[in-house]
């Protein structure tokens, strides 16, 4: 018989911590998911995903058994990956003729109908992660669980701590840094 969350937490807090492993192999893929939203380099992913399971270990006994053991985790891992880009922040501009082929010609071609979306969509993603890397964490962040991960405004709130409004705020200013970062990469390529 499979143990609960429950049950396994309250083992690790009697001091069986062996009992901790089932929630890391269950809650690991995860992470490692949400964690490549927020950094590029698969060594960094790691180092947050570690950072996430040491917090989580030395926390637990702030984990109340109210909520899904889940829910506490993604709260945690969303705090720990705003802390890794506010530690990182990737505020050094890059040349548009830096930029990778492929993302070159998307942008040329984005505003034309696409004869191929498939083609398109590496280099569109690209941009994006380009675009991003130039927005400061919280404006990072807030795009990130809206556009990227598709959460509601209110999960975003209670991910975060922030309030609904001033989730809505962030989203609204972080759009639009977006745009002046498009708009400057777009003047540095026609001009």
């Amino acid at each position: 018989m499979e143990r609960t969350e429950t049950d396994l937490v309250a083992a690790v807090l009697k001091g069986d911590t062996a009992s901790f492993e089932p929630l890391v192999a269950r809650y690991s893929p995860r992470l490692f998911a949400m964690a490549r939203r927020y950094a590029r380099r698969e060594s960094e992913v790691e180092d947050i995903v570690q950072e996430i399971w040491v917090k989580a270990f030395k926390k637990l006994r702030s984990f109340r058994r109210e909520a899904p053991f889940e829910h506490w985790l993604m709260r945690l891992a969303v705090h720990t990956c705003y802390d890794f880009l506010r530690a990182h922040q990737r505020r050094r501009e890059a040349p548009f003729s830096d930029l990778f082929e492929p993302e070159e010609d998307w942008l040329g071609r984005f505003v034309s109908p696409p004869s191929s979306a498939a083609e398109d969509a590496e280099a569109a993603r690209q941009l994006v992660e380009r675009v991003l890397e130039q927005l400061p964490p919280a404006a990072r962040l807030v795009i990130t669980l809206l556009e990227i991960e598709e959460r509601s405004v209110k999960e975003i709130a209670g991910l975060t701590g922030w309030s609904v409004p001033l989730v809505k705020v962030r989203a609204f200013r972080a759009r639009a840094q977006m745009r002046k970062v498009l708009a400057k990469m777009t003047t540095e390529k026609y001009l």
